[in-house]
């Protein structure tokens, strides 16, 4: 079956963004004399929703304490946003071609809204998405299947004509329970961490052969990577 639907995370996906996060929570931390490395991370930090993340953190710690940590957090995050931020390589020809074949497409991410937007809007692809599913304003969030299963509704697909994009372990769970068929994306995790959350291929970007061998039909536009 032709794929005709795209679904994509965005931190570590569209955009290369861990490293802004990761220094961002240590900050956070810091006030503890505390520090998260990076194995640590991209374990339990990388793609979860922040309930669950200071949770983690903060074993114990009611959600009237956190929260404004967490919102602390993302403010620093976004302060270290510049005006523009480059976009994974391959996604504008990956979003053309979407356009050719008159594709569906959307952004599925556990990042709050206003980082999710600013990140669209830095990276210049903002326009290029009509959907924008955000897992903390649904009753649950990735790693659950939801998120996806509501991109998958709200765009009027099926999970056998689409694919998706991830770069975490929860992420991957996530569209791999929603029955898509989903790429790991190598800008944090390997190849073997990947494929055991359920990833079916890892590919480096958008211009990977793999990725267009996969959306490609035989005789179809061809006007992705060579």
């Amino acid at each position: 079956m032709p794929i005709t639907t795209f679904l994509f995370d965005l931190d570590g996906t569209l955009m290369d963004t861990d490293a802004l996060h990761h220094a961002a929570f240590n900050t956070i931390l810091a006030r503890w004399d505390r520090h998260i490395g990076v194995d640590d991370y991209k374990t339990h930090i990388m793609g979860h929703a922040n309930a669950a993340i200071f949770g983690y953190l903060f074993p114990g710690m009611p959600a009237s304490e956190y929260l404004p940590l967490a919102d602390e957090k993302e403010s620093l995050f976004r302060a270290q946003l510049e005006k523009e931020v480059a976009p994974t390589p391959g996604i504008a020809a990956l979003l053309d071609y979407i356009d050719r074949i008159g594709g569906r497409r959307a952004v599925v991410t556990n990042a709050p809204r206003a980082n999710a937007e600013l990140m669209l809007k830095a990276s210049g692809l903002a326009a290029r998405f009509d959907t924008l599913v955000i897992g903390d304003e649904l009753a649950r969030g990735k790693p659950d299947p939801l998120p996806y299963l509501t991109a998958l509704q709200l765009l009027g697909a099926r999970a056998e004509e689409a694919v998706a994009f991830e770069d975490s372990s929860s992420g991957v769970k996530a569209a791999s329970a929603a029955g898509l068929y989903t790429f790991g994306m190598l800008t944090g995790l390997d190849e073997a961490r990947l494929k055991a959350a359920g990833a079916q291929a890892a590919i480096r970007d958008f211009n990977d052969r793999a990725l267009w061998d996969k959306v490609q039909d035989q005789g179809a536009d061809k006007g992705g990577a060579a």
